[in-house]
């Protein structure tokens, strides 16, 4: 099984890059932030204090996160129940960053992925990938933006939306966030050492996609 593992901050790209990736070459994709902001949805609607590491771990045990692959796309389960369309919500994603740091959601949620991992050529995105959930994959990129950049791909998608937003405050949480996930105790954000960096600011989805299809050509040459 060929594993490909993407990593970098938030609103660099990754699921969107990965996914496109991942029906190029006819993989599974797998978006670890997807599992851990499902869990997030979950303790956001039974008001859960996020900052209790103990009440955290004792309410993950009523949880069941599952991927189902359908009609090509992942669906994500919350306890049976499809919840795509609400894992986006800003606010799960800021809760994701901090649950993340729990070392019992994080350790059954790793279990989960390297299985996947195991049983299928894979394109996996999040935060550790390289650096923790799949440490000998064979392709490794660290991908990333300029947080103006990034901002900026923010609020034209949350305007496309018809939400009215302000660039200056989005950029601001991107910032924070990326402190929050790369000062964290538990798997930082960082590059792998033998992950390849593609920057991605002055680049086009097709050049970031050919760019990671180019590194997996490179190992089957």
């Amino acid at each position: 099984m060929i594993n490909i593992a993407i990593d970098g901050p938030a609103g660099a790209g990754k699921s969107t890059i990965a996914k496109r990736v991942a029906k190029q070459l006819g993989f599974l994709y797998v978006d670890t932030g997807a599992m851990f902001r499902a869990m997030a949805l979950y303790f956001l609607r039974n008001h859960i204090d996020l900052e209790n590491s103990e009440l955290l771990k004792n309410e993950s045990g009523k949880i069941t996160v599952e991927l189902r692959f359908e009609g090509g796309e992942q669906q994500v389960f919350l306890n049976d129940e499809n919840v795509n369309q609400y894992i986006r919500e800003e606010k799960v994603g800021k809760a994701a960053s901090v649950i993340a740091v729990n070392p019992a959601i994080r350790s059954r949620l790793l279990e989960i992925q390297q299985e996947i991992a195991k049983k299928n050529s894979v394109v996996m995105d999040g935060r550790d990938i390289g650096t923790c959930v799949l440490p000998n994959a064979q392709v490794k990129i660290y991908l990333t933006a300029s947080s103006k950049e990034r901002a900026r791909r923010r609020y034209e998608e949350l305007v496309a939306k018809g939400e009215v937003c302000d660039i200056n405050a989005i950029e601001e949480d991107i910032i924070k966030r990326d402190y929050a996930d790369m000062n964290r105790e538990i798997s930082p954000l960082r590059q792998a050492k033998d992950a390849v960096l593609i920057d991605s600011s002055a680049m086009t989805i097709e050049e970031v996609t050919d760019a990671i299809i180019a590194q997996y050509r490179s190992i089957k040459a």
